[in-house]
């Protein structure tokens, strides 16, 4: 599971593009399994789910499903199955014969991704794929690429939700300017190991003697204060300290995520890169 960020105009959208041969490269090769992208597309095929799910509005969702099969190449054999399960996986019964301009912008982006998932591919690129989704669908759908895992299989996802790439990958490529500024391996990501960090502490009683212990403490919200550029063991001594000053604590945790931190410590690196060019 390769996740893939970058801030508006990084790259990603043209990166994607040149995995799946819709452009060649000016410079470099791209290979998959050895070959060039379009050649590994037509013999094998890629499950895809572009940005924007565009569909001809007056076909019906079973209708739509069943021709996006065959161009997978999808046995006739298998069509019918092929298509009722992926109804089901994506929850789309009781909108199959709907047309596709009768659906929200949730239930288009569940068309589109159940049309991905046709084919049972090797490989998947999923760009943006939660967009849309309620919170419901967004759950449901980490289960469904949780269930998609394969020793034989790449899923790529492309997104803007950090969150979201932190929970389902298992590697994150951060491009920025058109270049990857850094990979993250998430299975190690561990934002306690890193030597100062921004962490969110919560009180529900006692707020006053949190200023008093950590004089800088920020109050972002009632009862809950973002402390700065700490380490674990001065977060921990200060907390010791709280607590024996009768503070009641219902909440610590780091302000940002592993990779959060990372993607800005990248992005806001290449942007002084360029400065300096």
């Amino acid at each position: 599971m390769f996740g893939l960020a970058g801030p508006n105009g990084a790259g990603k959208s043209t990166l994607i593009a040149l995995l799946l041969g819709f452009l060649g490269p000016t410079a470099g090769t791209v290979r998959i399994h050895g070959l060039a992208p379009r050649r590994f597309v037509e013999h094998h095929g890629v499950g895809y789910l572009s940005e924007l799910v565009n569909i001809p509005p007056t076909w019906r969702v079973h209708q739509a499903l069943r021709r996006y099969a065959l161009l997978a190449g999808v046995p006739a054999g298998q069509l019918h199955s092929r298509v009722a399960r992926s109804i089901a996986m994506l929850g789309l019964e009781e909108h199959r014969t709907k047309r596709v301009r009768q659906l929200s912008k949730g239930n288009l982006q569940r068309l589109g991704l159940a049309q991905a998932l046709l084919h049972d591919e090797s490989v998947i690129v999923l760009d943006e794929p939660t967009h849309g989704l309620d919170p419901v669908w967004t759950q449901r759908f980490r289960d469904i690429v949780q269930e998609l895992r394969r020793p034989e299989r790449i899923i790529l996802i492309a997104s803007h939700n950090l969150d979201e790439l932190a929970r389902l990958a298992d590697r994150v490529a951060i491009l920025d300017h058109g270049r990857l500024q850094r990979i993250v391996d998430m299975r190690g990501a561990d934002p306690s190991t890193r030597k100062r960090a921004a962490y969110r502490l919560a009180v529900a009683r006692g707020a006053r003697e949190v200023l008093a212990v950590f004089p800088d403490a920020r109050l972002i919200a009632r009862d809950e204060y973002e402390l700065a550029d700490r380490t674990l063991e001065e977060v921990n001594a200060g907390v010791a300290e709280l607590l024996r000053r009768g503070t009641l604590l219902t909440a610590l945790h780091p302000a940002h995520s592993a990779l959060e931190t990372q993607f800005r410590e990248a992005v806001a690196g290449s942007a002084m890169a360029q400065e300096a060019s």
